[in-house]
């Protein structure tokens, strides 16, 4: 039974066989998986990962900045 505070991950995904004639050759064994974490509150959800970029440009963005940005320590606020 799901209680309030209780978290649960959603992991949609798409996984192409990389032998798979039917798919483009540049796109065989190429797989995208779309995690949330989802909290049960009193009235119902809250999607705690909903700031996290999602459509292919946002996560193609992203990216680059964190490239950009170079290796930090754990745990700075620089994310």
């Amino acid at each position: 039974m799901l209680r309030e505070n209780h978290v649960l991950t959603m992991e949609p995904g798409l996984y192409l066989q990389p032998h798979d004639e039917l798919v483009p050759a540049e796109l065989r064994g190429v797989g995208v998986r779309i995690e949330d974490d989802v909290q049960v509150t009193a009235s119902g959800a809250r999607v705690l990962t909903e700031a996290l970029p999602t459509q292919s440009h946002e996560v193609e963005s992203w990216l680059a900045a964190q490239r950009e940005a170079g290796p930090r320590e754990p745990g700075t606020d620089d994310v």
